[in-house]
């Protein structure tokens, strides 16, 4: 046992003194492997299916498809870029099956 943690902690590390800016775990580049949108420096975890590997993709730009925020951290399409707002009709079930989608806007423009 005490072997085991003993190469853990090498391991951990090991991880953490790589001095390459683009993480392992975390900061996570377009196309690469995530778990939950936190990983991903755009913030978007996405996944096609509910069966597919979820990867990072970049936010949803105006007038393009999007989700609002979800509980669980990975996207059927992805949330809005900055400054822009998913307008979505929310649903109970759709919050639960994460299937709120909507059309990114830009709230500011369309007022005037």
């Amino acid at each position: 046992m005490e072997k085991v943690l003993v190469l853990l902690l090498v391991t951990l590390t090991v991880a953490y003194a790589v001095p390459d800016p683009r993480g392992i775990i975390i900061n996570l580049d377009a196309g690469e492997l995530c778990l939950n949108s936190v990983q991903c420096k755009s913030k978007c975890c996405h996944r096609e299916t509910g069966l597919s590997l979820a990867r990072c993709a970049p936010k949803a730009s105006e007038n393009s498809e999007c989700s609002s925020w979800t509980l669980y951290g990975v996207y059927y399409k992805c949330p809005c870029e900055r400054g822009l707002t998913c307008e979505v009709d929310k649903t109970i079930v759709g919050s639960i099956t994460n299937t709120n989608f909507g059309i990114c806007l830009d709230v500011g423009s369309s007022s005037e």
